[in-house]
């Protein structure tokens, strides 16, 4: 009789000897998949816009420079931020414009009429609510004057209210002497002026 009374314990052991091990592998396979929260992944739009290098990570296709300044315009119009936000933000996008272009207005001209053009979109109830750039295959690629030139169309879908408005934009980049795409200018597009 002693002897089932040990059997009867030893069973209850080892289940829950059992249960102890099924119940910590289930919690050694939760907490290793659960994200580390110490790490900034929360980054918002405008900080990863912010955070990015580009003397060590300058987009390398004019598709990857239109994405990139695409975003940037996309967190003006759309996305909270401080003033010293803006004023950096600014700053990556004056980056990726050609030396010519930026000669025409100084970095605090930019950036006071680029406050003017935010306010006025937002007073409007306007925000863009996203982008897309061309195909690589659909980017026009071609020389003049000894330089490299690209020009492709980026399309904004832009919210007015309940609303929805699509702008598409042609840009025109050129290549510089450190062989970074850089934008030259952009128009709105049509296709009228096109065929002529």
């Amino acid at each position: 009789m002693a002897r089932r009374n040990n059997d009867g314990v030893k069973r209850i052991v080892i289940l829950i000897l059992l249960a102890a091990v099924v119940v910590g592998g289930f919690a050694i396979i939760a907490f290793r998949n659960k994200p580390d929260n110490t790490a900034p992944s929360d980054l918002t739009p405008v900080d990863d816009v912010i955070a990015r290098n580009l003397e060590n990570n300058y987009p390398p296709t004019p598709k990857e420079v239109l994405k990139y300044y695409s975003e940037i315009t996309r967190c003006f119009y759309s996305e909270e931020y401080t003033d010293e936000q803006l004023g950096e933000m600014a700053m990556k996008s004056r980056q990726l414009l050609d030396d010519d272009l930026k000669a025409q207005q100084n970095d605090e001209d930019y950036l006071n009429d680029l406050k003017i053009a935010i306010d006025l979109f937002k007073s409007q109830n306007r925000t863009i609510s996203s982008y897309s750039v061309s195909n690589a295959t659909d980017i026009d690629y071609y020389k003049y004057e000894n330089a490299d030139w690209a020009k492709a169309i980026c399309l904004f879908t832009v919210r007015e209210g309940t609303r929805m408005v699509v702008t598409q934009e042609e840009f025109l980049l050129r290549k510089d002497t450190s062989g970074y795409w850089k934008i030259f200018g952009w128009r709105i597009y049509d296709d009228d002026a096109d065929e002529e």
